[in-house]
C-alpha cells in the first residue's frame, strides 16, 4: 500500500511513538497518537489515509532501478503472513527488552546525576542489533565491526558485545585510579573487541565496537576501513564473513557530510565492503531541534537514496516489526552486497543527556512521551495476553537480570585501578612480542642490498605484460628510471618504488590511497599503467616483482578528505605489518579531513591505547603556486606534537628509540630520496607503530640535485633525523661564522645562494630531517661542532607558521639559553603564500639575502 513515496506494511500491534504534533486522533486499534506530517517529525502518516489499521513499517524501495531486487523487497513484505513469530523467538525477544530496559534503569539508580547518555524510548535497538547479528552469523559471518555515537554504547557494550558488567560499573566509581596508558577518555566513546559464542547460532562470532569522539559520525569511514582490511587479509572479497553495522542519529545521519562521503566509498572497488546494515535511532530530536529545523529533506535517511540502499522505516514501539526488518536487511545485504537502512522510529524519554531539561525546548513534545508506556511494559503485556509467556515468568526474568547487574556492581567496587587496554577496540596478538618476551626496543637499519635495489629499478622501468602499449610520454619516464639503475642513483619516484617494493619482498602489504596517487598529482608516480588501445586494460608493475611477494594495492580514491582518510585509518587499525599510506593532492586539502587527525590519529593511542602506524604524504612547498597549493600546514602538526620543549632530556644509547615509542607521532620533512626511502621502512621495522606525517615534496620531484645514491640506500644505512653539512666549512668549523638549520626544499635554494655568494667555507647548512620528536642530541651535537658560529633558522614560510614556533624553545633548552637561533624566513601573514609569482621571488630573494648576510644581527640581543 502507498502513501506518498512510502509503501506501508501492517504490522500485528498498534503502538506508535509520540509526535511534536500537537492534536492527537485516535486509531483505530482504541490507541491514541498524532498523525505524521511529510516535514513534521518523519514519514508522511503513520496512519495511511487510504487504510483503516495502523501501519508501522514503510518501505523505501521505488528508485531503486533493479527490477530484481524491488521484487526481492516486495516478496519479503507483501507476502501474507510473514510477520509471524515463534512462542521461543517471542520469548527471546523479551529477554533481551528486558536486559536493554533494566540495564538503562540500573544505571539510573545507582548513578542518578552522571551522564551516561542511555537509550530510554529506543531500547528495542539492542534486540535489533543482536537480530543483525544473529542472522548474519547463520548465513556465514564470522566477523562483525560496529560504529556508533555515544547515545546507547554503554548497552551495546553490555548487552550485544558482551563486555563484563563490573568493568563497565567501575567507570562510573570517582575514586578509580588511571593506569599509566595515556589520559584515556570518558566511558561513553570507548570501544571493546570480544570473540565469543553466538547463542542462537551456536557459532564462533567477533565483535568489534570502534571507539569514537564526540564528532558523531566522524567513526563512519573509519569502521568501513576496518572492515575492508579485515575482508582483506581473509581473502573475503565478497564480504561473506566478515561485514560492518553503522549506527547513527537521525539528526547526524541528515546533517554530516562524512554520512554523504562514506556512502559513496560503498561501491568503490578498493573501499567497498560488500554492504552495510545502517540503523538510525530516530529519536526525532538533534539535542535540542527538531527536524523542521534539521534538514530540508523529508526524512533523515534521504542521503541513503544516492546509492540506491534500500530504507525500512519501522515503529520502535513494535518491537516484532523491528526484528522482522533487521532480519530482512541482514539477509538484504548478504544477497545483493549492499548497503541498507533501518530507521527506527523512536523518541528520547530523557533530555540529550541525564542531566537536561528537554521541556525548556519541546514542552509538548515530551507532554506526550511522559504519558508513554515504555516498550517492554507494552509488549510484555502482549505476551502475557497471548498467553505466551506468564507474569510470574516475565518477573523472574526481571529479578534474573537485576540480580546480575548487583553482583557485577559489587565486584565492580574492588576494581581499583582503570585500564584503558581493556576497552581497546583492535587488539594486534604476539606484534609486540617475540617468544613471549617483550619486542627489544631499537631502531633497525633500513638498507637493503644492492642487487633488490637494482631489481626493483628494473621492473620499475619495464612493462611485465606483453603485446602492451603504453603511452610515448611515460615510454621517456621508465627509460630515465632505466638509466638511473644503471648509474646506480634515484629520484623520489624511484626512491618511494624501491621502499615499496623491498617491503613487498619482505611479505609487507603495501596500500596507497588519496586523489590521483596512481599517476601521482604532479605525474611523477605511475604506479598503473595503461594500455593505449584497449579500454581498462591496465598493469601494476609493482605485483609483479617476485613469485610470492605480498600484494601491493594502489587505488584512486573519491574526491574526499575526510571520508578516505577515516577509511585508511580504519584499515591500518586491522594490522601491524601493512605500510598503509594516504597522500593529499596537495597538502593543503588535509585541512578538510581535520576531523580525523585531531581526533583519531594524533590523540588516538592516548585516548584509546590504540597504535596505528597510518602514513600520511603531504605535498609542501613554496614555489608560488599560491595559498590553496603550497602548505600543508606543519605548524598545526607539530603543535599536536607531545614532547616537551621546556624539559632536558636524559641522553641514553637507545634515545632516539625511546623518543619515536613516547612521541604521539612523528613529523618529518625529507629533503633527500634515500632518507624518504628509509623513513618508509623505519615505519613498518620499528617494533610499534606511530602515525608518520611526511611533508613530501613539488618541486624536488625532477630537481636535479635531488637525487641519491644507492650508497645511501644499502645494507647498513639508516634514516638520518638530521643530515650535517659535509662539505668545506666541515672541514674547518672553527672559521664557520654562521650556522643555518632549515629543513625540507629550501635547503636546495640555500645551498645554491651561497655557492652564488662564495660563502661555502663561512656558513654551514645543516638539516633538521625528523622535526617531531625533536632530535635533542644531534641538533646539540651540531651546535658545538660549530662554537663561534651564528646560530640560525631560515625556513620559506611565514614566522607566524612552519617551524620556527615549534623549534626556537627547543633550541634554547638544548643550547640551555646561551646562544640565540636567529629567524630568517618570510615575515608573518595570514595566507601561507602569495598567488603572484613575482611576489614570490622577491620575497624569496629578500630572506635569501638575510641569510647570507653575516652581519643581520650584530648589535641584537635575544
Amino acid at each position: 500500500m502507498t502513501c506518498g513515496r512510502l509503501t506501508w506494511i501492517r504490522s500485528s500491534s498498534c503502538p506508535r511513538p509520540p509526535s511534536l504534533e500537537a492534536p492527537s486522533t485516535p486509531s483505530p486499534c482504541g490507541r491514541s497518537f498524532s498523525a505524521w506530517r511529510c516535514r513534521g517529525i518523519c514519514p508522511s502518516s503513520w496512519l495511511s489515509p487510504q487504510s483503516t489499521y495502523c501501519q508501522h513499517i514503510g518501505l523505501e524501495f521505488m528508485f531503486i532501478n533493479d527490477v530484481e531486487q524491488c521484487q526481492w523487497i516486495r516478496q519479503k513484505f507483501e507476502t501474507p503472513g510473514v510477520m509471524q513469530f515463534s512462542s521461543e523467538e517471542k520469548r527471546r525477544l523479551l529477554a533481551r527488552l528486558v536486559r536493554s530496559m533494566r540495564f538503562e534503569d540500573f544505571l539510573a539508580r545507582k548513578w542518578s546525576s552522571e551522564k551516561r547518555f542511555g537509550l530510554e524510548g529506543c531500547e528495542v535497538m539492542i534486540p535489533a542489533l543482536k537480530t543483525i547479528i544473529d542472522k548474519s552469523s547463520e548465513m556465514g559471518i564470522e566477523n562483525v565491526i560496529l560504529g556508533m555515537p555515544h547515545r546507547g554504547r554503554l548497552n551495546v557494550l553490555a548487552n550485544v558485545i558482551r563486555k563484563d558488567l563490573e568493568q563497565i560499573f567501575c567507570q562510573f566509581d570517582p575514586k578509580l585510579e588511571a593506569a599509566d596508558e595515556g589520559s584515556g577518555d570518558v566511558k561513553y566513546h570507548l570501544g571493546m573487541y570480544h570473540e565469543r559464542i553466538n547463542r542462537v547460532t551456536n557459532r564462533n562470532i567477533t565483535l568489534s565496537l570502534v571507539a569514537n569522539p564526540s564528532h558523531l559520525e566522524a567513526v563512519d569511514p573509519v569502521v568501513q576501513g576496518k572492515t575492508k582490511a579485515e575482508q582483506f587479509y581473509r581473502g573475503d572479497a565478497q564480504g561473506k564473513k566478515v561485514m560492518s553495522i553503522l549506527v547513527h542519529g537521525d539528526a547526524a545521519f541528515a546533517g554530516q557530510g562524512v554520512v554523504y562521503e562514506t556512502f559513496h566509498l560503498s561501491d568503490l572497488p578498493s573501499y567497498t565492503t560488500n554492504g552495510t546494515v545502517h540503523v538510525v535511532v530516530n529519536n526525532q530530536i538533534g539535542f535540542t531541534t527538531d527536524p523542521r529545523m534539521a534538514r530540508s529533506s523529508p526524512y533523515p535517511t534521504d542521503v541513503a537514496r544516492v546509492v540506491n540502499a534500500p530504507i525500512f522505516h519501522v515503529n520502535a514501539d513494535d518491537p516484532e516489526a523491528v526484528i522482522y526488518v533487521c532480519s530482512v536487511a541482514a539477509e538484504w545485504r548478504n544477497t545483493f552486497n549492499k548497503d541498507v537502512v533501518v530507521d527506527l522510529v523512536c523518541y528520547r524519554r530523557r533530555g540529550h543527556n541525564e542531566m537536561d531539561e528537554p521541556m525548556f525546548t519541546q514542552p509538548l513534545m515530551y507532554k506526550q512521551i511522559h504519558k508513554q508506556v515504555p516498550v517492554l511494559k507494552r509488549y510484555a503485556d502482549k505476551l502475557i495476553a497471548e498467553d505466551t509467556v506468564t507474569l510470574q515468568e516475565f518477573e523472574e526474568e526481571i529479578a534474573k537480570y537485576d540480580r546480575i547487574c548487583e553482583e557485577a556492581y559489587g565486584r565492580s567496587k574492588d576494581k581499583k585501578i582503570l585500564h584503558i587496554k581493556h576497552w581497546l577496540d583492535s587488539p594486534w596478538p604476539g606484534f609486540f612480542t617475540v617468544d613471549g618476551e617483550p619486542k627489544s626496543m631499537t631502531c633497525p637499519t633500513t638498507g637493503i642490498p644492492e642487487d633488490v635495489l637494482t631489481h626493483i629499478g628494473n621492473v620499475a622501468s619495464s612493462v611485465p605484460l606483453e603485446d602492451f602499449k603504453i603511452h610515448t610520454g611515460l615510454s621517456r619516464i621508465l627509460w630515465g628510471r632505466a638509466d638511473m639503475t644503471k648509474k646506480r642513483e634515484v629520484d623520489w619516484a624511484l626512491a618511494e618504488y624501491m621502499a615499496f617494493g623491498s617491503l613487498l619482498k619482505e611479505g609487507i602489504h603495501v596500500r596507497l590511497s588519496g586523489q590521483d596517487v596512481e599517476r601521482g598529482t604532479f605525474s611523477h608516480r605511475h604506479h598503473v599503467l595503461h594500455d593505449q588501445e584497449v579500454d581498462r586494460r591496465t598493469c601494476v608493475p609493482m605485483n609483479h616483482l617476485w613469485p610470492d611477494q605480498a600484494p601491493y594495492t594502489v587505488c584512486n580514491s573519491s574526491l574526499s578528505e575526510y571520508g578516505v582518510l577515516g577509511f585508511e585509518l580504519g584499515y591500518a587499525m586491522a594490522s601491524p605489518n601493512a605500510l598503509v599510506l594516504w597522500e593529499a593532492q596537495f597538502g593543503d586539502f588535509h585541512n578538510t579531513a581535520q576531523c580525523i587527525i585531531d581526533q583519531f590519529i594524533s590523540t588516538g593511542q592516548a585516548k584509546w591505547v590504540r597504535h596505528n602506524g597510518i602514513v600520511l604524504l603531504l605535498p609542501h612547498g613554496m614555489e608560488g603556486m599560491g595559498p590553496e597549493h603550497s602548505s600543508a600546514r606543519p605548524e598545526r602538526f607539530l603543535q599536536m606534537s607531545n614532547d616537551d620543549s621546556d624539559a632536558y632530556p636524559a641522553f641514553s644509547e637507545d634515545f632516539e628509540v625511546r623518543q619515536l615509542y613516547d612521541c604521539n607521532w612523528i613529523v618529518v620533512n625529507c629533503s633527500t630520496p634515500a632518507n624518504y626511502f628509509h623513513v618508509l621502512r623505519r615505519q613498518i621495522l620499528l617494533p610499534f607503530r606511530k602515525p608518520l606525517i611526511i611533508f613530501t615534496p613539488k618541486s624536488l620531484l625532477r630537481h636535479p640535485k635531488a637525487k641519491s645514491s644507492f650508497d645511501q640506500m644499502i645494507s647498513g644505512t639508516s634514516f638520518q633525523r638530521v643530515i650535517p653539512e659535509d662539505g668545506v666549512a666541515a672541514r674547518a668549523p672553527e672559521q664557520v661564522r654562521r650556522l643555518i638549520f632549515c629543513t625540507g626544499k629550501v635547503y636546495y635554494d640555500l645551498v645554491k645562494e651561497r655557492s652564488n655568494q662564495c660563502l661555502d667555507d663561512q656558513v654551514a647548512i645543516t638539516r633538521l630531517e625528523q622535526i617531531s620528536p625533536f632530535p635533542f642530541d644531534l641538533i646539540k651535537r651540531e651546535a658545538e661542532k660549530y662554537p663561534g658560529a651564528e646560530l640560525v633558522w631560515c625556513q620559506e614560510e611565514h614566522k607566524n607558521m612552519g617551524y620556527y614556533d615549534y623549534i626556537n624553545p627547543r633550541f634554547m633548552t638544548i643550547l640551555k639559553r646561551t646562544r640565540p637561533i636567529w629567524y630568517v624566513g618570510r615575515d608573518p601573514a595570514a595566507a601561507p603564500a602569495t598567488g603572484n609569482r613575482n611576489a614570490h621571488l622577491v620575497s624569496l630573494k629578500k630572506f635569501l639575502d638575510t641569510a647570507f648576510n653575516l652581519k643581520a644581527f650584530e648589535g641584537k640581543t635575544f
